[in-house]
């Protein structure tokens, strides 16, 4: 254990945040809060995650200035269900019209910032089940009140929802048996973060402004590994959002996860990665048949690069 690791999460830690509205409208100081909420295909949960947020839009004087659903190009009623509910809805063809766009959760989150106005910005994933607009204040307390956060991650118990039975724990296989390995060995000083593959988290428009994005689920911990380099681990922060369930994916999805998120970590350590796509085995009439799955390991740079060389107007 590195000798900065007590001191750290002792100070940067939040184990039951206690924030509410009220106080975090005073903190605001005239920053202006966008709400993120990537979406593809999630019809079923997008809505309730939108009627989460939508009180805090609310008053003369919200505590959420904006809330934005940028939708991944889905199929089903995503995009109608998210705006009936009450959020604007963005494409990732309209939030950066001219760029193609790629495939991938990265890819929204990015084109998000060309889509909101916020000088901080907080990401909730569409397919939350249950979701608790307390997600919200928690995540912008450390932001809004402790000087020097730049990053907040938020941390949870993870039921693993599975076809006829809830399990109290079982969730964050990714994180546990790849992530964590692989901070450990390379970039320890983030051994602290309890979730850092998590889809809940806050962040100043300056911070994501100034990386690189990773492509598809290697953002989270791409992002991280850049921000404790370039602004240091105290600009990191995390609560505690108690319980989070969403929607759980096969064991062959979470391989494709992987290795995205794999890719990212080498991308950010000038690692040679090989770019191929991840070859996964099913059986079928006895036999095991191979089937190449491609993956996006391209970065894309920092929006305010690619902001300043596209000559698009300040927000």
């Amino acid at each position: 254990m590195l000798p900065e690791f007590e001191d750290w999460f002792a100070r940067r830690t939040w184990q039951s945040p206690r924030w509410d509205a009220g106080s975090l409208i005073s903190a605001k100081g005239g920053r202006r809060v966008s709400v993120v909420l990537p979406a593809l295909d999630e019809q079923d949960t997008v809505g309730a995650v939108v009627g989460a947020v939508l009180p805090f839009t609310r008053g003369p004087s919200p505590l959420v200035d904006e809330l934005v659903v940028l939708d991944s190009g889905s199929t089903d009623a995503t995009r109608r269900v998210a705006a009936e509910a009450g959020a604007r809805v963005v494409t990732r063809e309209q939030s950066l019209p001219g760029i193609e766009p790629r495939p991938g959760k990265g890819e929204v989150l990015w084109r998000s910032l060309a889509a909101t106005t916020g000088d901080v910005l907080v990401f909730l994933d569409s397919d939350l089940v249950d979701v608790d607009g307390g997600f919200v204040t928690s995540l912008l307390g450390p932001l809004l009140t402790a000087p020097g956060v730049e990053l907040v991650k938020g941390f949870y118990r993870r039921p693993l929802r599975l076809e006829s039975a809830e399990l109290d724990t079982g969730g964050g296989r990714v994180t546990e048996l790849l992530a964590r390995p692989v901070i450990t060995a390379l970039c320890p000083r983030l051994a602290g973060i309890v979730q850092p593959l998590g889809g809940e988290y806050a962040a100043t428009r300056d911070l994501l402004e100034s990386v690189p994005f990773a492509a598809g689920y290697g953002v989270e911990l791409g992002l991280l590994i850049d921000a404790e380099r370039t602004r240091g681990l105290d600009a990191l922060a995390q609560v505690n959002l108690g319980v989070r369930k969403h929607r759980h994916r096969s064991l062959l999805a979470l391989g494709v996860m992987s290795r995205q998120i794999l890719a990212a970590v080498l991308n950010r350590l000038s690692v040679p990665d090989s770019g191929e796509a991840i070859v996964q085995f099913t059986q079928l009439g006895g036999e095991w048949l191979p089937a190449d799955h491609p993956v996006e390991t391209r970065d894309r740079a920092p929006m305010r690069e690619v902001l300043s060389r596209s000559g698009w107007p300040d927000r």
